[in-house]
């Protein structure tokens, strides 16, 4: 019998499974030039990838007013789907996920994306059918917010201290601190990986081989 550590596994999407960081950060950007506010630097973009996108559009364009708020969610939407395509996975994430299922793992995603974004992500991707459940942040409340993490560990009935949030930013981290679950960092993502320490995650990795073995030897 295999002793797990963690019954369920949450990991965000992207940045964290898809190399997608700098196509995101760039959507952002078109869209607030597109309604007519300041572009957002690069950090500034990448720093709000991971929060609900309304959530996210608001905190990169503070100078748009509130009224135009739907145009720019619009707006990101056609750009990011525009180049969606040009997203893939980090290489070693298709077998990493294989061997947690096969050891017996629930495996989650709890991701800032639309439900309708993760549906046609998962429908279009390899990983259709890998995941047992899923969240998004328009279903639940966003990031850092503990009920989307909660409502996982509802659906199957398994304690915070054997639930692990696996994510790259500090959205990702406070969120699993606020549900009371362990996470482990990666510094591959959106977010610089010193703003992690004072969220307390049980490892920092810096790739996907390096996540694949910590999970081997701990989870």
């Amino acid at each position: 019998m295999t002793f797990r550590r963690f019954d369920l596994i949450a990991f965000d999407w992207d940045g964290t499974l898809f190399d997608s960081t700098a196509i995101i950060a760039r959507c952002i950007q078109a869209a607030v030039l597109d309604v007519g506010g300041q572009k957002p630097s690069d950090a500034a973009a990448s720093y709000v990838i991971g929060m609900g996108l309304m959530q996210a559009l608001a905190h990169a364009a503070p100078d748009v007013p509130k009224e135009r708020y739907p145009l720019l969610g619009d707006r990101y939407r056609h750009h990011y789907f525009a180049i969606q395509h040009e997203i893939s996975l980090f290489e070693g994430v298709l077998p990493m996920l294989a061997a947690l299922k096969a050891r017996g793992h629930l495996l989650a995603v709890a991701t800032g994306k639309s439900r309708r974004g993760l549906d046609e992500a998962l429908a279009t991707s390899t990983l259709a059918g890998t995941f047992d459940a899923s969240r998004t942040a328009d279903q639940t409340a966003g990031k850092p917010d503990p009920l989307m993490l909660r409502e996982l560990m509802a659906e199957f009935d398994v304690p915070p201290e054997r639930t692990l949030m696996i994510g790259d930013t500090t959205h990702d981290l406070q969120m699993a601190l606020n549900a009371g679950c362990p996470s482990v960092g990666v510094s591959y993502g959106a977010h610089e990986p010193e703003a992690f320490v004072e969220l307390k995650p049980l490892v920092v990795v810096h790739d996907v081989a390096q996540l694949h073995d910590w999970l081997h030897a701990h989870a």
